[in-house]
């Protein structure tokens, strides 16, 4: 589970991709350079990355060493494994 300084964090940190989405958007409709476009989608990705880094921390943190300690962390851990291979072949 979150905790409110992750979830402050996370929400923060999706507001301020939230208006780099929208400044795309407009980059778009008034026909900037595609290269500018591009780094400006690059740019929202690493942002959103970050903002996977700092749940997934707190979901090792909590969810899966709370499962671990109950003798019940096998799925959890093959959830987390499996989630890292996705995560990171993007």
């Amino acid at each position: 589970m979150i905790n409110e300084e992750a979830k402050k964090n996370a929400l923060t940190r999706l507001k301020k991709i939230e208006g780099q989405i929208r400044g795309i958007g407009r980059m778009v409709e008034n026909e900037k350079y595609c290269i500018d476009i591009v780094n400006q989608v690059t740019a929202a990705e690493k942002a959103l990355h970050g903002v996977a880094k700092i749940i997934m921390k707190r979901h090792v943190e909590s969810c899966v060493t709370s499962a671990i300690v109950k003798g019940e962390g096998q799925n959890k851990i093959d959830e987390l494994i499996e989630t890292i291979f996705k995560f990171s072949n993007k």
